[in-house]
């Protein structure tokens, strides 16, 4: 999974460059002209884009600057927020606090006793990149196919192959499938293969079903995600579910000094 997952590896790349901003003087008596430039929209592949508009529209996503959704785990709440366009990220649980600057991650253990979670490397932006489906299939550096429709219990689902080019995130050979519902187009499924966990088949779907939804600001969000076993690339049965509470999408983007590392936590190499 991309390194937004476990099964996800960080889906993001960050780049940077400068420009000469010096203008020359003006010319006395010269005419001037302004010269629009439209930047072309991406181009989504229609079953995609129907999915897209089934859950609020790509335009409404992208309109947005940041994301925080809390879960309920038996340790306490885990609060999670992400600024949208630069991906910095921040974690807050009980035990620790995972963020990511913008360019680098780090842990906080708030602990005496050792750190037991995921990779933080990888888990900044693990249910990040499970909740933000399917909006977080438009980022760059993807590439796009039909994938043979899943049958689960006498439904057929077809389904869309995500793949991604060399360089992007830390595990640029994950493989993602979104299934969706044939008549509303909603997504129903996702399959993922997870390629940061040792000793596993990485080639292997797993299987996360988005069972409920929720409105938020105009988009349809998660309200309940149910991670499914699985064999021979489908799912079998039910094993744990995850409710998100407390959601918050927003146009406003999140103050960057909430995502700089702490004196007490380290970077994670």
């Amino acid at each position: 999974m991309k390194n937004h997952i476990l099964a996800i590896a960080i889906l993001f790349s960050i780049s940077a460059c400068k420009q000469n901003t010096s203008q020359p003087d003006p010319v006395e008596g010269a005419e001037t002209t302004t010269i629009e430039v439209e930047t072309p929209d991406l181009v989504y592949p229609e079953n995609l884009t129907k999915v897209f508009d089934a859950h609020g529209g790509i335009d409404a996503w992208k309109s947005m600057s940041s994301l925080e959704f809390t879960m309920e785990k038996p340790d306490g709440k885990e609060v999670t927020k992400t600024n949208l366009n630069s991906r910095e990220a921040l974690i807050e649980s009980p035990k620790a606090n995972i963020g990511f600057d913008g360019n680098q991650a780090w842990f906080l253990n708030k602990t005496d006793g050792d750190y037991k979670g995921y990779d933080p490397k990888y888990y900044y932006n693990l249910m990040f990149y499970f909740y933000a489906m399917p909006f977080v299939l438009s980022d760059d550096g993807i590439n796009y196919a039909d994938a043979e429709p899943l049958v689960f219990e006498g439904v057929t689902y077809p389904g869309i192959q995500i793949t991604y080019n060399a360089g992007v995130g830390e595990t640029p050979e994950d493989r993602y499938v979104l299934y969706y519902n044939p008549t509303t187009y909603q997504m129903e499924w996702l399959g993922y293969t997870v390629s940061f966990v040792p000793g596993i088949d990485k080639k292997e779907l797993h299987f996360r079903k988005y069972s409920d939804w929720q409105e938020i600001n105009g988009l349809l969000l998660p309200k309940t995600i149910i991670g499914y076993g699985f064999k021979d690339d489908k799912p079998t049965e039910a094993k744990n579910s995850t409710d998100f509470i407390d959601v918050q999408v927003s146009t406003k983007t999140i103050d960057l000094g909430v995502f700089e590392k702490p004196e007490t936590g380290e970077f994670v190499k």
